[in-house]
């Protein structure tokens, strides 16, 4: 199973056509399965399912903390498209209804209504309290970071990234897949698998900033989004919500502020 498949293709150009093999990004299911049951299946580029699948569970409400997960790991009979959570016995009774919605259409996953979502999530999510600061350049150079982390996508033009930097704006973690959702989940994993998530504080984004990334964000008490597209509406409604900062590059070389502009100041 590789993340990188070979396919052939025919280019059309100035009246000429040529035959060559075009590197493609994979893409595979991936079970997870949640005390023995199927929960949710997932397309995804293949690699890093563990973290995915601990990010995952984290942004779902299935764990607030790794020490709710008992065990994680492949299924023998099927890895590694396949990965089986175990939680501690007072978790698993915490979440019994939420485990009871099997082979559902996540809660980061697109299909809510908007202000009922917004009503819905402000109840279960924790509004950001931190008073961290970055200076645009600072922000921009965090984004900037990107393309050294997109190994698939300077090979495929197919894949998203994600990036967590700490307070002091060191990288934390990086994760590339086809989906915008599991590349956040597998860098938040990263962390979160090595008790090491409580350090981020900005998430950078390769995608636009939908609602189901907010969501995922903070649920990992991440304050600061940047990203290299416009965010939805509908996300900076919850991220203002939420008390979180939310901006994307504005060509040739600004910063658009959504919300939580307190959080961005001036170059000094």
């Amino acid at each position: 199973m590789n993340n990188i498949q070979s396919k052939q293709a025919v280019l059309h150009k100035d009246g000429t056509r040529r035959t060559f093999e075009q590197a493609l990004i994979g893409e595979e299911p991936l079970l997870i399965r949640i005390e023995d049951q199927p929960y949710s299946v997932i397309m995804r580029t293949p690699g890093e399912e563990i973290p995915h699948v601990a990010g995952f569970c984290l942004g779902e409400g299935v764990a607030d903390e790794f020490e709710d997960i008992a065990t994680i790991g492949y299924c023998e009979q099927m890895a590694p498209n396949v990965v089986t959570v175990k939680l501690q016995p007072a978790r698993r009774e915490k979440v019994a209804s939420l485990l009871k919605r099997r082979c559902f259409i996540s809660q980061t996953s697109c299909g809510i209504c908007g202000k009922e979502m917004i009503e819905d999530l402000g109840q279960a999510l924790r509004p950001a309290t931190d008073e961290i600061t970055i200076n645009m350049g600072q922000a921009i150079e965090c984004v900037e970071q990107l393309n050294g982390h997109q190994d698939l996508y300077k090979k495929t033009h197919a894949s998203h990234a994600s990036m967590l930097f700490d307070s002091q704006l060191n990288v934390l973690s990086s994760a590339e897949d086809v989906g915008r959702h599991n590349a956040l989940d597998k860098a938040i994993g990263k962390l979160f698998l090595s008790s090491r998530l409580a350090q981020a504080r900005l998430a950078v984004l390769s995608s636009r900033i939908s609602y189901e990334l907010i969501q995922k964000a903070a649920r990992a008490h991440l304050s600061i989004l940047i990203s290299m597209s416009r965010p939805t509406a509908l996300a900076v409604e919850l991220g203002e919500s939420l008390n979180m900062t939310l901006a994307c590059l504005a060509k040739p070389s600004g910063l658009l502020v959504f919300c939580g502009e307190q959080r961005l100041i001036k170059n000094r």
